[in-house]
């Protein structure tokens, strides 16, 4: 009987010792759940706290470019100079803060572009400065050369006419200096698995024709809308053209030309990166072609490649 007790009492106990452990277990499981959720609710802060601080100091720097645009606006107005640009950059401006105001979950992505623009803005701000100071020289020459255009009519002839003949040729220098250059260009074939092929390549190959390069840096071109066109030019001189794939037409120093294909963008002197992707919907003509890359009516770029 006494042995029929002990037993029953030693299951009792192996019973209680089961469930005192599977106890323990739920905690320490309990406690390793709170520990992570507590570890990730933290690093989760501390991502929005950097975030929202990376927010604000860009809006700061929005806001104090804005301030310099509208002086700047001020000073070459008051000097004569043309304002439009300024003015189409600052409108700009104001809408991106608008957009940030607005929002109010922003992304990493979104903030690193936003401050690739502020690059550019602050790229424009220098350019501005220059011209303001190159204003200022050409009107301080002007009230100079009215100053003593009032002694003889002949000097003052003189005076006019080699101030026009200088702020010609610089304009001039200005113009070709402003204009895009495109490099690192790369033309492939693209067959229909995807993969691309360079230099030479056999109709079969050619399910899509790519062409991607990017702008050089140009700190004298202002931030603007640019129409950029490829031409590609087979083997006899024919552009390849088709309507249906966005070719059309544009004028190149008073003569109208076919493009095959075109992109607008807003220039902004990041060295950004261009790609066009052209489905012919037929075979190529077998031989060398050319590929033309214009920046409106500027050429800016010539590669070429052959087909087998």
């Amino acid at each position: 009987m006494t042995q029929q007790i002990n037993e029953t009492e030693n299951k009792k106990n192996n019973k209680l010792g089961l469930i005192i452990a599977f106890l323990a277990i739920l905690v320490i499981i309990q406690g390793v759940k709170w520990y992570l959720d507590h570890q990730k609710n933290n690093e989760l802060k501390t991502e929005i706290a950097n975030r929202n601080e990376e927010l604000e100091e860009t809006f700061n720097k929005l806001e104090s470019i804005s301030n310099e645009l509208q002086l700047k606006i001020e000073e070459i107005s008051k000097l004569g100079g043309d304002v439009e640009e300024l003015r189409l950059a600052k409108e700009e401006l104001e809408a991106e803060k608008e957009k940030l105001q607005e929002s109010s979950d922003v992304g990493w992505a979104r903030l690193y572009k936003i401050r690739d623009k502020v690059e550019g803005y602050e790229t424009l701000l220098r350019q501005k400065e220059a011209e303001i100071q190159r204003l200022t020289a050409v009107n301080e020459v002007l009230l100079s050369e009215n100053t003593d255009l009032k002694v003889t009519q002949n000097i003052m002839s003189d005076s006019i006419q080699d101030l026009a003949e200088t702020s010609e040729r610089l304009g001039e220098k200005v113009a070709m200096a402003s204009t895009l250059k495109a490099e690192n260009i790369k033309i492939s074939a693209v067959n229909q698995r995807g993969r691309e092929r360079e230099g030479e390549f056999r109709n079969r190959h050619i399910e899509s024709l790519k062409v991607s390069f990017s702008l050089a840096e140009n700190s004298v071109a202002p931030i603007e809308g640019k129409d950029i066109r490829i031409r590609v030019i087979e083997p006899e001189g024919n552009v390849l053209f088709d309507v249906a794939h966005g070719s059309g037409t544009f004028m190149i120093k008073d003569r109208e030309e076919f493009y095959t294909a075109a992109q607008d963008i807003l220039f902004d002197n990041t060295k950004q990166q261009i790609t066009f992707l052209y489905d012919k919907g037929g075979e190529y003509i077998t031989g060398d072609h050319v590929v033309e890359i214009y920046a409106n009516e500027d050429l800016i770029g010539r590669k070429s490649f052959t087909v087998k």
